[in-house]
């Protein structure tokens, strides 16, 4: 009785994943919000009330999941935690081919992004794509203690 419980919870479990996930639709372009960190606040306050900083590294990936289609990022706007817009890393258009990936980094010593920076990137296609998949992978990995995450994008809705 028991192994056919378990069996029910284990395939509604794993039903649910294989089809309760939808692909996403394909499109003609977007505009992706990428939140990322400069540097990271950590620890106790000191005496003048800040917390510990510690900066990481950032490599940005914009990955095409379309196996068929190039797509082509128009544009890679870097804002800081204030909102101001830093710089575009994206001086031309760059087509990305079927399942190709294309990087940004934005190295350690760079911390004028803040703890709320972030990057806004838009891509395009001339036929309906599958959208990228578009992370930021943060690190700092000193020898004795290391850091790393990562974030993903999401689309910002269109006007």
């Amino acid at each position: 009785m028991k192994s056919v419980m378990y069996s029910a919870i284990l395939f509604a479990f794993c039903g649910s994943l294989a089809f309760g996930q939808t692909p996403p639709g394909r499109s003609l372009g977007q505009l992706l919000y990428l939140p990322i960190y400069s540097h990271i606040w950590h620890g106790e306050t000191n005496d003048k009330g800040q917390p510990m900083k510690t900066l990481v590294s950032v490599s940005v990936s914009v990955r095409n999941t379309d196996p068929v289609k190039s797509i082509r990022v128009t544009s890679a706007q870097y804002f800081d935690t204030d909102g101001k817009k830093l710089r575009d890393y994206l001086p031309s258009p760059k087509l990305i081919g079927p399942m190709a990936t294309y990087e940004i980094f934005v190295p350690r010593s760079d911390d004028t992004g803040g703890s709320g920076a972030n990057f806004v990137i838009a891509w395009k296609s001339d036929t309906p794509a599958s959208p990228p998949i578009v992370e930021g992978f943060h690190a700092n990995i000193p020898v004795g203690r290391s850091i790393a995450f990562t974030t993903s994008a999401q689309a910002i809705p269109p006007d």
